[in-house]
């Protein structure tokens, strides 16, 4: 049979430098231009050097000693950096930060997040509450009527009918210094309204004295970048290729995640294939990250693949196992098993060996098509050819089962995989867990869960989420005791109580000393539920009209709650109803 189109592009030969067969020592990327320094080249240099702090930090101070451009972003960029490294974070973080204030720029949330987040991982606690702390100051000042905030909330009362006369109109009254800084803050602050920020860019750029550089242009591609605003936000970056200008590769950065989370994974590959094509080149890592998002589809565009592909080699000239793995994704999450086991062929041929992410890759694509017993066979020929299934490869098995119906099937692979002294995660209780209740099998959900969790010789802590979804079962077939007992469970992992959906039921099915036991699993250290917990309890109660249950809670109460403003409100309420 003559291949198919996909096919061939998928398995181009030699000539198309698809996939090579003779393997290729890693190539420079090409240099950024850096004479003259622009500020995508000062930020392309920052992102080269993050993985080595210290030398990312001195770099930047010769940029600046030296006057080249370095911006908002490129001082965000440089404190995230710093963040991200223990050592660094301790000793540079906070001069950095108070250097960066001193030039005039500002802390963005992106940058706060992703310090918050290497600070929590590196247990630095204290450095976490400062940053919190600061930045709430820095958001309270923001908001006393400064030329951006004044400006932003000019731009948010837009209506997007104003001529240019009226928006000059709406504007000229604010007393803003325009500079590309200044210009971007106020992007940054109206990046929810991206056509709204639009008209206010093409305002500041008709301003006698002024004219948009890369920052703004930047500053600009980032508000864009979603779906109501795709056909400007390609616009702009024509606008910016004729002026000279480039996509900073922080920008590109930030545009690509914004894509993927949206699904907007054509326009994820214009603009991969636009930086490949660039001087600001992606990393290698990015192009296997955007074909493995692409593959996460239910249906991966085969033809979004074969895009990334052909740049990836046109520039690094080889292939990753990465890549490969991406492709074999696509391949077998499309059912094109014959094709995916040619790419496994060609990964041998250059001196990749399949492991449990290829592997697993097959499984799930194997499950996908239900085809559940050549998914089983996958673990039998990876022990054969010496790759012990790993959790990952065993999950994906049972998760298969699990969405094919067959909850029994993946049942007994359970107990194959902790036979073979595999110990379960959180991830493979959660599959479990939404497998047996999407089946009605909940009291067998929590039988295992409670096996799982409280077993002496595994260490398992379940997600918040499994802990919400199996509670949310548990009273949805009417099993309270079970369900404050994950309740209890909840709190002796450290997680905040699941409480919510409790009262409503209690209220309905269940008595004054339900109430009682589900009050008593909220009290931590002998210190009583929140007066907010007991009046959800009580107004249930009256919500289903059984005052009188209400009336016996009440009595039981601790007294700072009997005498609580709103729980008597609530009392007094009935009592006028009962008047009139």
């Amino acid at each position: 049979m003559a291949a198919r189109p996909t096919l061939r592009r998928l398995l181009a030969l030699r000539r198309h430098r698809l996939f090579s067969t003779t393997a290729a020592a890693t190539p420079p990327p090409q240099q950024p231009p850096s004479n003259p320094p622009t500020p995508e080249s000062v930020i392309y240099n920052i992102s080269s050097l993050s993985r080595d702090p210290s030398r990312a930090l001195a770099f930047f101070r010769r940029s600046a000693a030296d006057g080249h451009p370095v911006g908002h972003a490129a001082y965000n960029l440089m404190l995230r950096t710093l963040a991200s490294h223990p050592a660094s974070a301790q000793s540079h973080f906070w001069p950095f930060l108070r250097d960066m204030q001193e030039a005039g720029h500002s802390l963005d949330q992106g940058t706060y997040l992703a310090a918050l987040a290497s600070f929590k991982k590196a247990g630095l606690t204290a450095d976490y509450a400062a940053l919190v702390a600061h930045y709430a100051k820095a958001q309270d000042e923001a908001k006393d009527g400064s030329p951006i905030s004044a400006a932003a909330a000019a731009v948010r009362g837009l209506d997007g009918s104003e001529s240019r006369a009226d928006l000059d109109k709406k504007l000229e009254g604010i007393n803003l210094s325009l500079t590309e800084t200044a210009v971007a803050k106020v992007l940054r602050e109206v990046r929810d309204y991206p056509i709204k920020a639009l008209a206010f860019f093409r305002w500041a750029g008709r301003q006698k004295g002024y004219e948009h550089g890369s920052v703004a242009y930047n500053a600009m591609a980032r508000v864009l970048g979603r779906e109501e605003s795709v056909g400007e936000f390609w616009n702009l970056i024509q606008e910016m290729k004729a002026a000279g200008m480039h996509v900073d590769i922080d920008t590109y950065v930030k545009l690509s995640r914004q894509f993927q989370k949206r699904h907007m994974l054509k326009e994820a590959v214009e603009l991969y294939e636009l930086m490949m094509d660039g001087p600001f080149k992606p990393s290698q890592k990015d192009g296997p990250l955007i074909i493995r998002r692409i593959a996460l589809g239910p249906s991966p565009d085969l033809e979004l693949v074969n895009r990334v592909v052909r740049k990836f080699e046109a520039v690094w000239e080889f292939k990753t196992k990465e890549l490969y793995d991406g492709i074999h994704r696509a391949l077998t999450s499309n059912a094109r098993f014959d094709e995916a086991a040619e790419i496994v062929q060609r990964m041998k041929a250059e001196g990749h060996q399949p492991d449990n992410v290829t592997y697993s890759q097959l499984v799930f694509g194997l499950c996908k098509a239900d085809k559940l017993d050549d998914a089983r066979k996958v673990l039998d020929d990876m022990e054969a050819e010496g790759c012990v299934p790993d959790l990952k490869t065993w999950t994906m098995l049972i998760q298969g089962h699990c969405e094919a119906g067959d909850v029994d099937k993946a049942l007994q692979y359970l107990t194959e995989m902790i036979d073979k002294n595999l110990d379960a995660d959180a991830n493979l209780l959660d599959v479990m867990m939404k497998g047996l209740c999407s089946h009605d099998k909940v009291d067998a959900a929590y039988a295992l869960f409670v096996e799982m969790v409280g077993r002496d010789k595994v260490l398992l802590r379940p997600w918040q989420g499994t802990y919400k979804h199996i509670i949310s079962e548990l009273l949805r077939v009417k099993k309270l005791e079970e369900a404050l007992a994950l309740l209890r469970s909840m709190k002796a992992h450290d997680f905040p109580p699941f409480a919510d959906p409790f009262p409503p039921h209690i209220a309905k099915y269940g008595t004054f000393e339900d109430a009682r036991d589900f009050l008593k699993a909220l009290t931590v250290n002998n210190n009583c539920p929140s007066p907010a917990a007991y009046l959800h309890v009580l107004k249930s109660f009256f919500a289903e009209g059984r005052y009188s249950e209400a009336q016996d809670l009440l009595y039981k109460c601790p007294i700072h709650i009997r005498k609580n403003r709103d729980v008597i409100k609530l009392f007094e309420s009935k009592k006028d109803e009962s008047a009139s």
